[in-house]
């Protein structure tokens, strides 16, 4: 299968390149398109067979449940059971944007989409692009990242092409996208509404909107016999094919740390920030942003980690990026890549 690209002007789209992509949708094939958070693998999601083939093309396991993208609020209530007041708050705050609700799904969503689940995750973009192919493409597209089950996942369609080239007949090129991490996962099908994957909408935004909000306890556990509820809640994700390590505790004593790992290595990786990059002595330094940028930090992160599987290194070394804020959704990610490999130099 000969995979081609199509790149989207944005000031200018080209609707006939939106109508090849939607016709492939409605057909049941797959179509690679950019979303604000990362780069969807997308199929019609009211279709099984459609989504079986987004399963086969990254390799990914048939519980992992995908998540269905609509471009219209009024299309949420034909494929769940009810849309409770919390859904609705969120949806008004949030939507379109990096959030995805997880409902009671009705009959219209096949098994094969929520992995075999009585609900469904569901999430509206705010990407123009994603919005009108979700349109042409019937109204209801399951898409997970377009990435190799397992790897870093794609921010550009170059990433998406070196994961899907001869798998997928269509990558539609919108740019970079803007931010880099999946979307927030909140569970509403619970007594207390939890997020099962934390993303750019944190916790306390979305305790401003509901009140009582809790984060599931499994939420980085490395493995678990439980099928797991959200995309990314049970197996290794978002993995460089180097060994990662994460390295926590104060700047000097993780600078000193790595110089010294690193030191040791033919061609080690180091991820680190704009304050400490000049302070490394060996290896393949790779800088994601200032300590206080963290928009900067979580659109760079995944591109850094595909830069290393590129540059060859044998072993990668990073800065822990543990705040408040996008700190959380971005130590998931690293946690995931890294096998929850972490080195506490505290002490």
């Amino acid at each position: 299968m000969e995979t081609e690209i199509i790149k989207i002007d944005r000031e200018r789209p080209d609707m006939e390149a939106f109508q090849k992509a939607g016709k492939i949708l409605k057909e049941g094939g797959l179509v690679a398109f950019p979303t604000e958070t990362v780069y969807g693998l997308g199929a019609n999601a009211l279709d099984e067979e459609a989504s079986r083939k987004i399963y086969a093309a990254k390799g990914r396991p048939s519980d992992n449940p995908l998540i269905v993208h609509i471009a219209r609020m009024e299309d949420l209530e034909k494929i769940v059971k009810r849309v409770p007041e919390e859904a609705v708050k969120l949806a008004e705050r949030f939507w379109p944007g990096p959030m995805t609700l997880i409902l009671e799904k009705n009959g219209h969503v096949p098994y094969g989409t929520t992995g075999g689940l009585e609900t469904v995750a569901v999430r509206m973009p705010s990407d123009p692009i994603a919005r009108e192919l979700i349109l042409q493409g019937g109204g209801y597209v399951a898409a997970p990242s377009a990435n190799t089950s397992g790897r870093p996942s794609p921010t550009t369609a170059r990433h998406v092409y070196e994961d899907m080239k001869g798998k997928i007949p269509l990558i539609l090129d919108g740019g970079a996208v803007e931010i880099g991490l999946e979307s927030t996962i909140v569970d509403l099908t619970d007594q207390i509404p939890t997020i099962l994957r934390p993303g750019y909408i944190t916790l306390e935004m979305i305790q401003d909107v509901l009140g009582q909000v809790q984060m599931d306890r499994g939420l980085i556990a490395a493995d678990s016999g439980v099928r797991p509820k959200a995309p990314g809640m049970k197996y290794r994700h978002y993995a460089p094919k180097a060994q990662l390590k994460i390295v926590e505790g104060p700047v000097d004593k993780v600078v000193a740390y790595i110089n010294k790992e690193a030191s040791g290595r033919k061609k080690p990786g180091i991820i680190c920030t704009e304050e400490t990059k000049d302070r490394y002595r060996y290896g393949d330094v790779k800088c994601i942003g200032a300590r206080t940028d963290e928009e900067a930090i979580a659109s760079h992160l995944f591109a850094v980690l595909r830069e290393f599987d590129d540059d060859g290194v044998d072993a990668i070394y990073s800065e822990s990026f543990e705040s408040p804020g996008l700190g959380q959704a971005i130590m998931n990610r690293l946690l995931k890549a890294a096998g929850h490999q972490r080195i506490d130099v505290t002490d």
